[in-house]
C-alpha cells in the first residue's frame, strides 16, 4: 500500500495524521475565493449606493455604513506611505504563497486564506482605484462608533491574524502536527 504523503513527496513524521494528512490548498484558495469575493462585492455596491450621501444609522447608531477613501493602513495609519503598505500587501500574499507548500491543517488554511483575501482585497484596491497605480486609496464603509472606520477584508485580516496568534499559541503547526505537552510526552516515554 502506498502513503499518499510519500507520494506527495512529504515525510510521514512531518504532517499529521489520517484524513487530515492531505494538502489543505483547495481549502486555502476557497476561503481567500471567499474572503475576496465577499470584500470586492461590498465595496462595489457601497460605492454605487452609498458614496456621497449620508451615513446609514444600524443598531442605534452605533454602527453605520459611511464610504470613506483611506490612502493609510488600519486606522488611516501611513496614509504617506501607500506605496510602502501595497508592497506589504503583495509580501504577505507571496509569503502565504510559498507557506502553502506545507500546509496540512485545515484551521491554519482558514487563518491563512482569511489573510490572503483580506490582503488581495485591499491590494486590489491600491492598484486600481483612485489615483491608481500602487498609490489607490482604499473603500472603507464600515464605521463602528468611536473606533474605526473599515472594510470587509480589514474584518478577514484581523479574524485571521487572531487565528494565527491563538494557533501558534496552542502549538498548532502548519503541516497539521502540534506540540507534545508534558502529560503526552510522559505517556510515550
Amino acid at each position: 500500500m502506498t502513503d499518499p504523503g510519500r507520494a506527495a513527496g512529504v515525510p510521514s513524521e512531518g504532517r499529521g495524521e489520517g484524513v487530515a494528512a492531505r494538502r489543505r490548498i483547495p481549502l486555502l484558495l476557497a476561503v481567500t475565493g471567499v474572503a475576496y469575493a465577499l470584500d470586492l462585492g461590498s465595496k462595489l455596491a457601497v460605492v454605487a449606493g452609498l458614496e456621497n450621501r449620508a451615513p446609514v444609522q444600524l443598531i442605534g447608531g452605533w454602527l453605520e455604513l459611511q464610504v470613506m477613501r483611506n490612502p493609510g493602513g488600519a486606522f488611516g495609519i501611513a496614509s504617506a506611505m501607500t506605496i510602502v503598505l501595497t508592497i506589504v500587501a503583495t509580501t504577505v500574499a507571496v509569503v502565504i504563497v510559498r507557506l502553502s507548500r506545507k500546509l496540512y491543517s485545515a484551521p491554519w488554511a482558514i487563518a491563512l486564506g482569511l489573510l490572503l483575501g483580506g490582503a488581495l482585497g485591499n491590494l486590489t484596491d491600491r492598484l486600481f482605484r483612485s489615483p491608481g497605480g500602487f498609490e489607490g486609496a482604499v473603500v472603507d464603509f464600515i464605521s463602528v462608533s468611536g473606533f474605526s472606520v473599515m472594510n470587509l477584508a480589514d474584518w478577514a485580516i484581523f479574524c485571521g491574524g487572531v487565528l494565527i496568534v491563538v494557533y501558534s499559541f496552542l502549538g498548532w503547526e502548519l503541516d497539521g502536527t502540534g506540540r507534545e505537552t508534558g502529560r503526552e510526552r510522559a505517556e510515550t516515554a
